[in-house]
C-alpha cells in the first residue's frame, strides 16, 4: 500500500490521534494513544508518529530511539483505527517505521513485545521476519527481526 505516510507528531494533529480506537477484541492489549502521547512528552527517546492513508489520520505508531533490552530497538505501539483495519495499512506503516529504525545508530535488531493472545500482532510481525526466540517480559513476549 503505498499511500501510507508517516508524520511526526505534533500540535496539530496529537488531538485527533487521540480519537483514533482500535477494534473492541484489542481493546485489552493496548493502551490508548492519549497514554502513549503522554508517555512519549516523559520519555524523549521514545518517537511518536501518526499514520495517514492519502490524506486520513489513520493510526498512531511510537518506537524508542535508543537501544533497550536484548540490545535492539524496541516498538512500542503501533494501532490503526478500527475502521481502516485489514486494509494492509498497518504492515505498511510498520515497514515505514523498520526503516527509520534501521538507520539509527549500530541497529542490528528491532523487538517488538505483545501478549501472546494478540493473533493480529502475532500474524503481522511474523510476516515481516520477526522470529520468537523464547523472550518473555512479564506477560508479553518479545519477537526480534535481525537487521542486515
Amino acid at each position: 500500500m503505498e499511500n501510507v505516510k508517516l508524520v511526526e507528531l505534533n500540535s496539530e494533529n496529537w488531538y485527533e490521534c487521540c480519537q483514533l480506537e482500535v477494534s473492541e477484541d484489542q481493546s485489552d492489549y493496548i493502551e490508548p494513544n492519549s497514554i502513549s502521547i503522554i508517555q512519549s512528552k516523559f520519555e524523549p527517546t521514545l518517537k511518536a508518529y501518526v499514520i495517514y492513508c492519502e490524506q486520513n489520520m489513520v493510526g498512531f505508531l511510537m518506537y524508542n530511539s535508543v537501544q533497550e533490552e536484548l540490545d535492539g530497538y524496541w516498538i512500542y505501539r503501533i494501532m490503526i483505527d478500527k475502521s481502516w483495519q485489514g486494509k494492509g495499512i498497518g504492515k505498511a506503516a510498520t515497514k515505514l517505521m523498520i526503516s527509520e529504525i534501521s538507520n539509527l545508530p549500530n541497529a542490528k535488531k528491532i523487538v517488538v513485545g505483545y501478549h501472546p493472545e494478540n493473533i493480529g500482532a502475532h500474524s503481522l510481525y511474523a510476516s515481516l521476519g520477526f522470529v520468537d526466540n523464547g523472550d518473555r517480559f512479564g506477560r508479553e513476549m518479545a519477537v526480534i527481526k535481525r537487521l542486515n
